[in-house]
């Protein structure tokens, strides 16, 4: 039997906070609603087939969005992106549109918005939901990428941007 040991939610997100991980904006459509969120809980699932995950807030009803579409795109961002990823952090008081008119969006082939200049985006289809208590993890099976210009990676570290 695992002997669990309860840690404080506070602690274990200041510890967390000296954990560096990559920015993403992670985004999805139906129909014509749209949604865009800043995230750093992303990764690499497996490269055959090509799929990854991402972490979402299952207490946010606005992230329905993405666990109803069945499709998101990973927008991996650049430094010079910190202004989008503010946009979609919800550190700014952008309505909906606002957030997606302060950068350049198109589609590859689910429909969901791209990032025109994300260093990487991943346009995938959703293949599972595994519900956690505060948190949804979404697999997505890649069906394209595209990839932009080497530019400098933006970094969330203690609780603030780096350029790495």
């Amino acid at each position: 039997m695992l002997n669990r040991q309860h840690i404080d939610p506070g602690l274990y997100r200041d510890a967390m906070s000296r954990y560096a991980g990559h920015v993403q904006l992670v985004t999805t459509a139906m129909g014509e609603l749209r949604r865009g969120v800043t995230i750093t809980a992303a990764c690499s699932v497996s490269d055959n087939p090509a799929s990854v995950l991402i972490c979402l807030s299952n207490t946010n009803p606005k992230n329905d969005i993405f666990f109803r579409s069945g499709v998101f795109v990973l927008n991996t961002l650049g430094a010079h992106h910190q202004a989008v990823a503010d946009a979609f952090s919800g550190r700014t008081a952008l309505t909906n549109d606002d957030r997606f008119a302060s950068a350049h969006f198109d589609t590859l082939v689910t429909g969901a918005p791209v990032l025109f200049d994300a260093l990487a985006a991943f346009d995938c289809r959703v293949t599972d939901i595994k519900e956690m208590p505060t948190h949804n993890v979404v697999f997505g099976e890649v069906a394209a990428v595209r990839f932009s210009e080497k530019h400098p990676a933006l970094i969330y570290m203690n609780r603030d941007y780096h350029a790495l």
